[in-house]
């Protein structure tokens, strides 16, 4: 056997630590998905002990407690009032009368009906009055205020549950504070604690109401949606009424249930040619900008602000207008056509948008344009940061430009953009302006996916948009997200684990 020498031998251990570390991210895939199972098991396990210990204490300070605290149990805020901290029992008492009147009036007729999501449909009845014929309604159960109301419900009832225990723990530490022979905080020492020691709890709790109200609570109902029949506010089946329809509309999607309008073929092939899409998008807008930024920041480049100004420009322009623009430049009849046309270099119209393949490498290329710009500024920050001690050195190695990129440049350039690209790559699973804006979704040449609402170039974004706006088809839009989320989220945390940006994070400091 011919001896390696010392240049080959040190190319195959490259390639060897290459191949290695390519291997590991693979393999360490399962181990961090079988920690997360790990830790969601042990979340579950100290929410059941932590509950076990709430009515444990509980059930001590009921024994302990005094008459006061006996009847906090069931009268919220007494305490709070019997000993004088009348500020905490007007909030206290005050949540429990909001509680009780909205599960009276609301509430409870909401949960009641939460099963079946109303029986009574919606009916009509011509009548004679006088002599002039009228239709009278006779109104019936409305499912989507029956689930919006009984989802209210339920958040209600969880606040009301933690404001109960809280309630029950000022009055045990009321007793206790008391007992030592201290006085208890009056309502004006409250309040001036709000703004000062405990005034971060105050700055935080108009967000995380609305966290709750505005992304919670909304985020929970549409999963609800993804379980029922709804298509919508102008589709009602019937009107006003809609039913539980159980794991029947993912039976679509996974092609469990083999019928005629199985969205499955249709989600498939949209979630790989999203995957590509955000591929592409991300790496070509990425690399290219990276070219851009290292040519206009290289020694004796003149006019360095006026490169980097034109190119700023197209960040100013909105994308509303100027993807609407290219759209018509690149239409069958627009300007790009028209002009080769004219100058004889093509016989009939190149089918930019109206071809399945030329659509989908149009909107990529189109997509270059728009993000060279925002990777070139950024780029061009974390070249600024390199040591240009490790150029100085490199070069007196005798290595190459070339060299110093493959070297250099790139493992520090994507060590310190790794979250960035991660980002970069789910923002562009979810980039509804472009497609939207350019294609429409389209061209809509496949009868299966016009069927289901969808066009060759749509992405499971605008598919979704599409379902709702032109389909009424809430409920599978409603699927498609949950979907939709778990792809992208499993997918952000496994990778943002992996990167060496964040287990490695010692490597470039």
């Amino acid at each position: 056997m011919k001896a390696l020498t010392d240049l080959e031998y040190l190319r195959l251990n490259k390639f060897r630590r290459f191949w290695h570390k390519f291997i590991s991210f693979f393999v360490a895939i399962p181990g961090f998905l079988w920690g997360v199972l790990k830790a969601i098991g042990s979340f579950f396990k100290n929410l059941g002990l932590k509950i076990v210990e709430g009515f444990k204490y509980i059930g001590e300070t009921f024994v302990r407690g005094d008459w006061k605290t006996k009847t906090s149990y069931f009268i919220m805020g007494f305490g709070s009032f019997a000993r004088g901290q009348i500020l905490r029992g007007f909030l206290f008492a005050g949540l429990e009368i909001a509680y009780v009147l909205f599960m009276i009036t609301t509430g409870v007729p909401a949960m009641s009906k939460l099963n079946t999501l109303g029986t009574i449909d919606t009916w009509r009845e011509t009548v004679t009055i006088g002599g002039i014929t009228v239709e009278k309604v006779y109104y019936g159960d409305n499912s989507f205020k029956i689930l919006l109301y009984g989802v209210l419900a339920i958040f209600f009832t969880i606040a009301f549950i933690y404001t109960w225990y809280q309630n029950i723990k000022q009055n045990r530490i009321s007793e206790e504070i008391l007992a030592t022979g201290k006085p208890l905080k009056s309502g004006k020492q409250d309040l001036q604690s709000l703004i000062d020691d405990q005034f971060h709890k105050t700055l935080l709790s108009l967000p995380l109401v609305g966290i709750i109200l505005f992304t919670v609570l909304p985020t929970f109902f549409m999963i609800l949606i993804a379980f029922t029949n709804y298509a919508g506010p102008n589709n009602l089946p019937p009107e006003n009424r809609f039913t539980w329809m159980g794991w029947e509309n993912f039976g679509q999607i996974f092609n469990w249930n083999n019928g005629s309008t199985s969205f499955s073929a249709t989600f498939g092939e949209i979630l790989l040619w999203t995957l590509i899409w955000a591929f592409f998008a991300t790496f070509t807008n990425y690399f290219l900008g990276m070219l851009v930024a290292l040519a206009i920041n290289k020694k004796g480049i003149k006019g360095k602000k006026i490169f980097r100004g034109i190119l700023v420009l197209t960040i100013a322009i909105p994308q509303f207008i100027s993807l609407l623009f290219i759209s018509k430049m690149f239409a069958k009849d627009g300007l790009i056509n028209s002009t080769l046309l004219q100058w004889n270099w093509i016989n009939e119209p190149l089918p930019f948008f109206e071809n399945r393949t030329w659509a989908r490498v149009t909107v990529i290329m189109i997509n270059i344009w728009i993000g060279i710009p925002y990777l070139m500024l950024m780029i061009s920050g974390v070249l600024m940061n390199i040591p240009s001690d490790l150029y100085e050195s490199s070069k007196i190695d005798g290595a190459s430009p070339l060299q110093q990129y493959f070297k250099i440049t790139l493992p520090y350039t994507l060590f310190v953009t790794g979250p960035y690209l991660l980002t970069s790559f789910t923002g562009n699973m979810n980039n509804f302006n472009v497609i939207y804006l350019l294609t429409g979704g389209g061209p809509d040449t496949n009868a299966s996916f016009s069927a289901n609402g969808a066009g060759e170039t749509d992405l499971l974004i605008t598919w979704l948009f599409k379902l709702t706006v032109n389909k009424n088809n809430y409920y599978m839009a409603s699927v498609i997200g949950i979907l939709v989320f778990l792809v992208i989220s499993i997918l952000s945390l496994v990778v943002y684990n992996i990167i060496p940006s964040v287990k490695n994070e010692e490597d470039f400091q």
